[in-house]
């Protein structure tokens, strides 16, 4: 239970931060992606730091149980299957990423589910 409410600290909080900032620069971060996907080292780096930060939290929390910390687990599972993506099947990325830049209502939608579950997790993680 410790590391599940430390793990929800950190996680709530990255993800509200990650969510309200793309949210307050849409414009900015649709440039960032394009040069993102130009430099396939990048790529290749966040498949990395991706890969390590599924595995971090899977190799510290792999909870299955009927509760809000399965959260983390799928949350780490993800992260762990976006890394392999990345590394493994990098051209394919452009592909998503320009779904994304076209349809700037699903990247809103994701984000406000992202900024949802961060709340959450915040509140699990502190105020629990």
């Amino acid at each position: 239970m410790e590391n599940s409410r430390f793990l929800a600290q950190i996680l709530g909080l990255y993800m509200v931060i990650v969510a309200l900032g793309i949210m307050c620069n849409l414009k900015n971060y649709q440039r960032v992606m394009e040069d993102f996907l130009k430099n396939t080292a990048l790529i290749y780096l966040g498949g990395i730091i991706a890969l390590m930060f599924g595995l971090l939290i899977l190799l510290f929390h792999n909870v299955w149980v009927a509760g809000w910390e399965v959260i983390i687990t799928i949350y780490g599972w993800l992260a762990l299957i976006k890394g392999i993506w990345l590394i493994t099947l990098p051209n394919s990325v452009a592909k998503v990423t320009q779904l994304y830049q076209k349809n700037t209502s699903l990247l809103v939608a994701h984000l406000i589910v992202v900024l949802a579950l961060g709340i959450f997790l915040i509140t699990k993680g502190y105020f629990v």
